[in-house]
């Protein structure tokens, strides 16, 4: 209980909290930079015996001012994606509340049943059919982006490329302006990193105002892209109404920006740092694939938490109605019990169902269009780019979750 005793805090809960289960594991969520070479190293304690599997941490998280309770095995994380009967996903990605808008986020922030309509409505544009449709331009943006630095022996490949390529492919396929990039990107830092709700509310307001431009635009003048699919949408026979419109619009454009850009920010540190790794994936390119599953897992970049919706005595505590549950998924894809050796870095392993994507009927919309640019970038980059390495006194310090690296230096012999 030594661990346990040392996470505990002093800090208001609700009265139903046991006060030995008020703990401070901010570590675990994302908050506490480190330089190790798995940066999420410090989460196995969460596992070690004599700690419950339920904790509370009282902080603010998100967009929420209050605590919530925390998961961090992989069996526990499971449930509470899969038992959609005491779990919800109100109010998960509810940042425009903030701005005073109360459309829900689609389809992230809907409950089975009605989930179901809109996932279908979706699901049409990231198939593995329609994306490997997708695949040439994606592969020539890469290719193009490539060898624009290949030949100059270093590139930041955190800010100038692990930021832009995904977020590239991302607006062309909403066919929203790449002129907006640097906009966009000022907006999410705002609402994703701040931590000041009155600084996230503003950039919300901003966001949300652009988009009804963007969908009275393409209302107006439709096009072959995503965005226009949704903005003139119909479901069952009906157009979508304007909340729904927007809540997907919104959606599709908090998630599209940051996530596979913070993967390929810690994929290249971790090539840099492991040359061995680096030196196997470049003579076997048939890991490639699963090597792209493990970076995943082992990257766990999103804790994604619900709303409880009717009590439920679990480990010897009482989760309330009201109360929120995080899974904590940078503990969960490093549980032994599902991950034999699950800090050894296996571009082999197989199976390899991490949570990176989460789980249940809410399975990451993006997760096959981020898998194809990883695997994309891998082989275009191995291509065109020796060795590397990080650049002689780089700051590979790692905040383990969204935009975990602003500035990678590698850089490597150019002949």
């Amino acid at each position: 209980m030594s661990a346990l005793a040392d996470w505990r805090v002093d800090e208001p809960a609700p009265a139903h909290v046991p006060a030995d289960r008020v703990v401070d594991i901010r570590f675990a969520m994302g908050q506490r930079p480190n330089d190790r070479l798995d940066p999420y190293f410090e989460t196995d304690a969460l596992r070690a015996p004599g700690v419950p599997r339920l904790l509370y941490s009282p902080y603010p998280f998100g967009d929420k001012s209050k605590g919530t309770w925390c998961v961090s095995h992989y069996e526990d994380i499971r449930r509470v994606y899969e038992d959609n009967d005491h779990f919800s996903t109100q109010g998960v990605a509810q940042f425009q509340l903030l701005a005073g808008e109360t459309f829900p986020s689609i389809p992230l922030g809907i409950d089975p049943p009605q989930h179901g309509k809109y996932r279908r409505f979706l699901n049409g544009h990231f198939t593995p059919v329609a994306l490997k449709k997708l695949e040439p331009q994606v592969r020539a943006m890469a290719v193009e982006m490539i060898e624009d630095f290949a030949g100059r022996g270093e590139v930041d490949i955190a800010y100038d490329f692990g930021r832009v390529y995904p977020v590239r492919v991302f607006l062309d396929l909403m066919g929203l302006p790449f002129a907006m990039f640097e906009q966009f990107l000022a907006w999410e830092w705002e609402i994703l990193h701040s931590r000041d709700h009155q600084r996230m509310g503003n950039a919300v307001r901003q966001v949300i105002a652009y988009l009804r431009e963007f969908i009275a635009e393409k209302q107006a003048r439709p096009d072959d892209r995503l965005g226009s699919y949704i903005a003139n949408g119909q479901i069952d026979g009906h157009p979508l109404e304007p909340d729904e419109v927007i809540g997907m619009t919104w959606f599709l454009w908090l998630g599209g920006l940051d996530t596979v850009a913070s993967t390929i920010s810690q994929m290249f540190r971790r090539m840099a740092l492991d040359q061995d790794l680096q030196a196997r994936l470049r003579a076997e390119p048939e890991l490639r694939n699963s090597a792209v599953e493990e970076f995943l897992r082992t990257q766990p970049l999103v804790n994604s938490f619900r709303l409880v919706k009717q009590d439920l005595d679990w480990d010897g505590v009482t989760l309330k109605a009201g109360d929120y549950i995080t899974c904590l998924n940078s503990s969960g894809n490093f549980d032994p019990a599902q991950f034999p050796d699950p800090r050894t870095f296996d571009p082999a392993r197989s199976p390899n169902r991490h949570y990176t994507f989460v789980g249940g009927v809410h399975l990451c919309l993006g997760a096959h269009l981020a898998r194809r640019e990883l695997r994309i970038l891998l082989d275009e980059f191995f291509q065109r780019v020796p060795q590397f390495r990080a650049k002689p006194g780089a700051d590979t310090t790692v905040t383990p979750g969204l935009l975990s690296i602003r500035n990678l230096p590698i850089v490597w012999q150019v002949n």
